[in-house]
């Protein structure tokens, strides 16, 4: 149990890693099932496991209305994220009680089984439930998003590694919202004016958290601190 639970209508800075720092994609195939995990469990209502629900979409056809009473309200809303190699990061707000914890808890939970099965391992693939800050200020905020929308870019990794990162400024940079929420999203593009201002605000932040601590490696912590 958290010794504070996290508070709904509040953003937090949500990020977890491999254990013992291990990747936790061995190829884009994992990589793909994550992002579609990242959907799909955001959701109140129960879905299953992924398999169970994408059979229940196929068996729907063209019904296009029955499809949507499978969806339910999300749990979370976000509005920055970014996929490396071992680790992630998210910015999120919490939109129900317990929506954070239940959203990791069916994202990671569901994805661990999933590569403990293809791989045939058992044991954890991530470092306990997830990492939490609450983001108590504006200026944090602005910061935070930066930092996760770009996280890639504080570390210095590998070009073998690079097809491994899936982060939200491509979404930011088309207009086009699919993970990060569509009302969050066009709320930051509103606060810096537009697309130009926010790639330029967050290409300042990086440029400053590398100068404060230099590039870091995968294999060094990654946190941000206020």
């Amino acid at each position: 149990m958290r010794k504070e639970p996290l508070i709904t209508g509040e953003y937090y800075h949500i990020y977890n890693r491999g254990v013992d720092k291990r990747d936790i994609f061995n190829n884009l195939k994992d990589l793909e099932r994550f992002k579609e995990s990242i959907k799909q469990f955001n959701q109140i209502e129960g879905i299953g496991s992924l398999e169970m629900y994408n059979k229940s979409i196929r068996a729907l056809g063209s019904h296009p209305d029955s499809y949507l009473k499978l969806k339910s309200e999300p749990l979370v809303a976000i509005i920055a994220f970014c996929i490396n190699p071992n680790h992630f990061h998210f910015l999120i707000k919490q939109l129900v009680d317990g929506g954070i914890a239940k959203f990791f808890q069916k994202l990671q939970g569901g994805y661990t089984y999933y590569f403990n099965q293809k791989n045939q391992r058992s044991g954890a693939l991530l470092q306990g439930t997830f990492k939490s800050k609450l983001i108590k200020n504006d200026d944090y905020f602005r910061k935070t998003f930066a930092y996760v929308n770009q996280n890639y870019s504080v570390h210095n990794i590998p070009k073998s590694k690079l097809p491994f990162i899936f982060a939200s400024d491509t979404e930011y940079e088309s207009e086009l919202f699919n993970l990060v929420s569509k009302s969050e999203g066009q709320k930051m593009l509103d606060i810096f004016e537009g697309k130009n201002n926010l790639k330029k605000h967050c290409k300042e932040i990086i440029s400053i958290i590398r100068e404060e601590r230099g590039k870091t490696s995968l294999e060094e912590p990654d946190e941000l601190f206020q």
